[in-house]
């Protein structure tokens, strides 16, 4: 359903593969995590569906739930197409059962990068509750622009 889904897109000046070795690493979730939970991971890149690495996260900065503070989730790899999308659901003391995701195409003068967040198959009773989304449509755009900053070649000028 549209209203159980965010999708947004950006192109950036390199290639797929560039971009994919990035969003299969678990230091690259950390490096381009636009919402400030991201702490830090552990584990090794994902390599095919099934994979999985920790993520350890703090809940304070969004200042949602202040009781939960410092977590750790396991990552797990839901769909892997080398160099073309990636895909993971978040499992831990909540298995929400929502999705977040990035798919690539090569276009001249970069990689269409589509950033996504499903959680159209979650539990009645999270639906329920009203807490989703958990990220916004303005998060995820601010999560490509800091992906851009972190594979994009040369440096970006204002222009004026």
């Amino acid at each position: 359903m549209a209203d159980e889904r965010i999708e947004v897109q950006r192109t950036i000046a390199t290639d797929p593969a560039t971009i994919f070795a990035l969003l299969s690493d678990p230091k690259g979730h950390v490096a381009i995590d636009s919402s400030g939970m991201l702490m830090s991971s552990t584990g090794e890149p994902a390599k095919a569906v099934g994979d999985s690495f920790v993520v350890h996260m703090d809940r304070e900065a969004l200042n949602d739930y202040p009781d939960l503070g410092r977590y750790d989730v396991t990552v797990s790899i839901t769909k892997y197409e080398q160099d073309r999308e990636i895909a993971w659901t978040i499992l831990g003391a909540l298995n929400l059962g929502h999705v977040y995701g990035y798919t690539l195409e090569p276009v001249e003068g970069g990689t269409l990068v589509t950033s996504y967040y499903d959680w159209s198959a979650i539990d009645p009773k999270y639906r329920d509750a009203g807490i989703f989304p958990v990220i916004s449509e303005l998060a995820l755009r601010a999560t490509l622009g800091i992906l851009a900053r972190n594979v994009a070649p040369g440096p970006v000028t204002a222009s004026g």
